[in-house]
């Protein structure tokens, strides 16, 4: 991690139908391996349980997010992130694990507005409509491979790759751009 950390689009921002923000830095760690074997170092480590299939754990701070069958997203404060990465990787000595800081990998974004899941339906085939609170689904919008959860009421945050960053950017302002809003026929 660079001594000049800076986001992928800082104090990027659209408000069309619903509002799209670049997030900030976060920090993020891919967590690899049997996740039952992992459960307690990842308790100790996050206050979180290994979350359900497709589901998010949050506590004071912290998050895991079920990413497949071996694999967790931590998120937490970017400046944690190294020691915490280093405090799981020792608690995990010996196991058949990986632990990786991708905190500068990653760019984060946040949509809010009550038609949130319509806007990403224009470029995601996910079924927004049936997902609750805490609910994280792994997809493309459009082309770009992204991770998608409920992270509040009328609220969804999207992770994807930095360098498709502005990309997604101007993908996710255009499906919130008024006058691309949904319409119902009768």
């Amino acid at each position: 991690m660079s001594e000049l950390a800076q986001s992928a689009l800082p104090g990027a921002r659209y408000e069309g139908f619903v509002t799209v923000t670049e997030a900030g830095l976060r920090g993020m760690i891919t967590l690899r391996g049997d996740l039952s074997a992992m459960a307690g170092a990842v308790k100790d480590a996050t206050g979180c349980a290994v979350p359900a299939l497709r589901r998010v754990e949050a506590s004071d701070g912290k998050a895991v997010a079920w990413m497949s069958p071996d694999e967790l997203l931590i998120l937490c404060d970017y400046a944690d992130a190294p020691g915490l990465a280093a405090s799981l990787a020792r608690a995990l000595e010996g196991q058949f694990a990986t632990v990786a800081n991708v905190s500068d990998a990653r760019a984060v974004f946040t949509l809010t507005g009550a038609q949130t899941g319509d806007a990403l339906a224009k470029l995601c085939p996910v079924d927004f409509g049936t997902l609750r609170t805490g609910d994280i689904r792994r997809t493309r919008a459009a082309q770009v491979a992204a991770a998608i959860w409920v992270s509040g009421e009328g609220e969804m945050t999207l992770v994807c790759f930095r360098s498709v960053a502005q990309y997604m950017f101007d993908l996710l302002s255009r499906a919130a751009a008024p006058g691309s809003e949904p319409r119902l026929y009768a």
